[in-house]
């Protein structure tokens, strides 16, 4: 019989003249699957599946953790170091201080996407320690800066170094754990995020104190001793990132064979024809709907996020805070967005609905927003904080999970995951100017109007994504009825994640 082309799908559609929306059951059908990829073969082991989740999470997740924690800490200092004078002493304007913002971006924009494609050649056992103690020592020397050039100089390597971080880190994972499993983990390690904005306002509190020591400001103390952290944490860390499942020495082999049988199920790894890198598979991501979708999300995202990163500490001051009380007073809400992300991430796991909790982290923001609008009060106006940046750092990694599970085989997720980060930072790139220089402290008026606007964007598109991919699911559903048991043999192989029997995460 001919096999299956992705033409022959859509013929198959043409004989419906409705749209049948998958039921329960169908998708109870597959649950053993992992809603991944469907298939009626044998579960591996509970129990020893159990046993290598367990230390792939006690090995993995710390490590991963302290990847993001680090780099979120060095990217986002230059708030705190505002705050405690760099500004004044380097005489830079607020119009110099975006630019400055600005330039980290560009690099890191540029590195994300050829980075996530060599992570998988290179090994991200060497290139992910390579690139955190790399922009360790640049973060070493940004403290040692003089001049406005100087600083730009250092943000762009600082930028260069950290953009294959974060889509690296979750293509990472995604080589170790199933599809319903992903989301925990990202948000176990993004929320190094938020943990990293409240450390670095204790942090930035204690280490401005150290002003005038070694002939040197306090802002300058910040990025001398966190770089030099980073440095040491990344040298430590070609010890300790396995390869891959295969690679991972604590595993037995019974454990590694489990992980790749349950990952081969879900769809999460490829068979020999779709292994190797291809460009019809960076192509092919450009070409997906959800991931389109879904990247407009990201750039209204990272608008939002990183508006909140930089300039929390100057928000808390304008409410009329000291600058070293107002580095105390952001902790607070990150502390709440720790939290949320992980019940988030909890039930978004156990009841598999990524869509409905980034729906619901967009309405976090909404309220937030609004509520930081309408009130000039100082007591409404900060307790905005807890509901805009909980609500930021929880759409985030359901976002990133989202779009990591609904791309195979591996250079497409690769690539997906990538574009997605290019918008998130270029979003960032928006930030830095909406609350530096067209946007006046201590109000933010302009600023907090438009991330209001975006709120309510990424929550209408987040409901659009969603019914596409169910839409969608219920087509591939309609085909393997069509089909039977035997359809799948008969279908084009490399077709990844449009294959009819590959589910849509939902």
């Amino acid at each position: 019989m001919e096999k299956l082309s992705t033409s022959t799908f859509e013929d198959r559609e043409k004989q419906h003249n409705s749209i049948d929306i998958p039921s329960t059951q169908d998708h109870s059908a597959h649950s053993d699957a992992a809603r991944g990829l469907v298939d009626g073969s044998a579960p591996p082991d509970p129990a020893l599946m159990r046993r290598a989740w367990m230390k792939l999470d006690l090995w993995l997740l710390p490590v991963v953790t302290m990847f993001y924690f680090l780099s979120f800490l060095d990217r986002t200092n230059l708030g705190n170091a505002r705050v405690a004078g760099l500004q004044k002493d380097l005489k830079l304007t607020n119009h110099q201080y975006s630019i400055a913002l600005t330039v980290t971006y560009i690099p890191y924009i540029l590195a994300e996407l050829p980075s996530n494609l060599l992570l998988r050649v290179i090994g991200p056992n060497l290139l992910l320690p390579t690139l955190l103690t790399l922009w360790g020592v640049v973060t070493t020397l940004q403290g040692l800066v003089t001049s406005y050039k100087g600083l730009l100089a250092a943000r762009f390597f600082l930028g260069l170094f950290e953009g294959g971080v974060f889509p690296g880190l979750v293509l990472y994972l995604s080589f170790f754990y199933p599809r319903h499993m992903l989301q925990w983990r990202i948000s176990i390690f993004f929320s190094a995020a938020s943990l990293s904005a409240a450390f670095s306002g204790l942090l930035a509190f204690g280490l401005i104190k150290l002003h005038g020591l070694g002939g040197r400001p306090g802002w300058a103390w910040i990025f001398l001793l966190e770089g030099l952290f980073t440095v040491l944490f990344g040298l430590c860390a070609f010890a300790l990132l396995p390869r891959s499942p295969a690679h991972a020495r604590f595993l037995s082999a019974g454990e590694k064979a489990c992980v790749h049988e349950a990952l081969r199920r879900d769809g999460a790894v490829a068979g020999a024809e779709e292994e190797g890198f291809r460009w019809r598979e960076v192509r092919e991501a450009f070409r997906s709907v959800h991931v389109w979708i879904l990247g407009v999300v990201f750039f209204l995202d990272g608008t939002v996020l990183y508006g909140l990163a930089y300039f929390a500490p100057s928000i808390v001051q304008g409410l009329g805070y000291t600058a070293s009380k107002a580095q105390l007073m952001t902790v607070p809400p990150f502390a709440a967005a720790f939290v949320v992300a992980l019940l988030g991430a909890y039930v978004s796991d156990r009841y598999r609905c990524r869509g409905p909790v980034a729906i619901f982290a967009c309405l976090l923001c909404t309220i937030g927003f609004s509520m930081f609008l309408v009130s000039e009060r100082h007591t409404i106006q900060y307790a905005s904080l807890f509901f805009s940046i909980p609500g930021t750092y929880l759409s985030a990694p359901t976002l990133s999970t989202w779009c990591a599970n609904n791309s195979a085989p591996l250079t497409r997720r690769a690539t997906a995951i990538a574009i997605s980060f290019v918008l998130t930072n270029s979003g960032g790139i928006l930030a830095t100017w909406l609350l530096g220089s067209l946007s006046a402290a201590p109000r933010y008026e302009g600023a907090t109007k438009v991330m209001l606007g975006m709120a309510v964007g990424m929550a209408v598109l987040c409901v659009g994504n969603w019914g596409w991919l169910w839409r969608e699911n219920g087509r591939k559903a309609r085909v393997r009825r069509d089909l039977g048991s035997g359809g799948r043999e008969e279908e084009e192989k490399g077709l990844g994640d449009r294959s009819a029997w590959f589910e849509y995460a939902l």
